[in-house]
């Protein structure tokens, strides 16, 4: 008896333990709220330093909720949404809460459509009867009640936090936990999820795009110039330093079309966000880029009298996609946002190339200075040569 008895007491507290771990882990069931409102269920959002607190009442689908971001301060907005649509902002039923210049924390609903988002007041496709926030220390909470529908029950939820600009919510971050800021939940079984399929799928794709943009316009392009500039001026790189031109800008072209079409992808795939400068600068290099391919098809003989403006048509377009690929590129460092030692590293390569340009740019127009005075030298001995031979001619028959 003493035996089963000692045995019982250790299977109890190893459960017991196994619960406390549990609860210690969950941060959101120590949490409480200066209302004294208590809530049946919660859950730790994954990221972004959130948590979710609810009551479901089954007999009229409502759900009272409590959405918590911690860490924050007065002059950051929060936000939290449900999007049957999909895990994404674009399509979402959100609560948003800010404090105004008064010092006043508002809160209020807003749809998120197809287009840029505003976080402007608007109604949901929901009731929300009551909603509410507050700021207190570093942790704003928003209060609301959602009287919902049955396919809202389980769904996708999606948060988020971003600055304030005066009155008005900024853009938040596109990189870090800001992309992985999305889950499912059930609110009558209290199972939640988080994201990271489609997420880290779009994180995948936004890099890819961003590495092959880089290397193809960003480095292959530039190349590609620096060597059909300088060295043709040696005569023993003719005519390799035409097929290198032409391989190093056809291979920059192919690997900037890819770049280019995952772009649009991931255009087409997130309809709520709009990067119009980065895309029209895309859309202009692409077209350019083409044109320049088809230049190669139509490209006249040295000798032909329409050389000469053809190569400027293709020296212009040529140099006009090298400046718009490298603004571009920086706007789409400005949109991944990712760590810092990659646009440092982008930078480095384009001080890298820049030295060697002017470095390359010195010794072409040495070469060329002293192949034009070498030709004038040349000249001169020619013309004095002819000169020479004929006063001997004159001379002899004066003579004569």
């Amino acid at each position: 008896m003493v035996n089963k008895a000692i045995a019982c007491a250790l299977f109890f507290s190893f459960v017991a333990a196994l619960f406390a771990s549990s609860y210690a882990q969950q941060t959101c069931g120590r949490q409480a709220f200066n209302n004294n409102k208590v809530y049946s269920t919660c859950t730790d959002l994954p990221v972004l330093n959130s948590f979710l607190h609810w009551n479901y009442d089954q007999s009229t689908n409502t759900v009272d909720l409590a959405f918590r971001h911690t860490t924050t301060s007065s002059s950051r907005w929060v936000a939290w949404a449900l999007n049957p649509s999909g895990q994404r902002m674009a399509g979402s039923q959100c609560l948003v809460a800010f404090q105004n210049s008064t010092g006043r924390p508002v809160a209020y609903t807003t749809p998120i459509g197809s287009g840029s988002p505003t976080l402007q007041p608007g109604s949901l496709s929901f009731q929300v009867p009551n909603i509410s926030a507050t700021l207190e220390g570093n942790q704003w909470t928003i209060f609301a009640t959602l009287q919902l529908t049955n396919n809202l029950l389980s769904t996708n939820q999606v948060w988020q936090e971003g600055p304030m600009n005066g009155d008005t919510p900024g853009a938040h971050a596109m990189s870090g936990d800001n992309a992985r800021s999305v889950g499912t939940i059930d609110f009558r079984t209290g199972q939640t999820t988080a994201g990271g399929g489609s997420s880290d799928s779009r994180r995948r794709r936004r890099n890819t795009h961003g590495v092959l943009n880089a290397v193809s316009w960003g480095v292959l392009m530039p190349m590609g110039a620096m060597i059909a500039r300088y060295l043709k001026v040696f005569k023993t790189a003719n005519p390799a330093w035409f097929y290198l031109h032409v391989a190093c800008q056809a291979s920059g072209y192919i690997v900037g079309v890819a770049g280019w079409g995952t772009g649009i992808k991931l255009g087409n795939d997130s309809p709520g966000i709009k990067y119009n400068k980065h895309r029209n600068i895309g859309i202009a290099l692409f077209a350019i880029g083409t044109l320049q391919m088809f230049a190669m098809l139509l490209r006249p003989k040295p000798d032909h009298k329409y050389r000469l403006y053809w190569n400027i048509y293709h020296w212009s377009l040529g140099y006009s996609v090298i400046v718009l690929s490298i603004i571009n590129i920086f706007e789409g460092f400005d949109i991944l946002d990712p760590e810092k030692k990659w646009k440092r590293a982008y930078i480095g390569i384009l001080i890298f190339l820049g030295a060697v340009a002017a470095l390359l740019e010195a010794i072409t127009w040495v070469i060329v200075l002293k192949r034009k005075n070498g030709n004038s030298v040349k000249h001169h001995h020619s013309i004095n040569g002819a000169n020479g031979a004929n006063g001997y001619g004159a001379r002899t028959q004066q003579g004569a």
